[in-house]
């Protein structure tokens, strides 16, 4: 199992209920400790599914970004805004916006 796996997994941001509120899932093991540890209910289906596309993801049956989907519908099921993010590098190759005209 490979912990943290990023290659093709998107990092996505979560605000969560509590004094540890926000959170960003950059691997799987971030996204299997989140999972674990900081998920404010653990009954939900979407809930059991993104837990086993974490295991499955880990084990390489599923693609990350297979698994990132599953976490998106388990956050959306509890409530739980979520909030892709765009690496550094990334923005960093976007072309500037045209000038603006006068």
């Amino acid at each position: 199992m490979c912990w943290n796996t990023s290659s093709a997994f998107t990092p996505v941001g979560f605000a969560l209920r509590g004094p540890r509120s926000r959170k960003i899932v950059w691997t799987l093991g971030d996204a299997a400790r989140l999972l674990i540890n900081d998920w404010p209910c653990d009954d939900g289906e979407e809930y059991v599914a993104a837990v086993k596309a974490c295991v499955d993801a880990l084990s390489g049956k599923i693609a990350p970004e297979q698994f990132r989907e599953a976490l998106l519908r388990a956050a959306d099921e509890a409530g739980i805004a979520a909030l892709s993010l765009v690496p550094q590098a990334v923005a960093e190759q976007r072309p500037a916006p045209p000038p603006m005209m006068r």
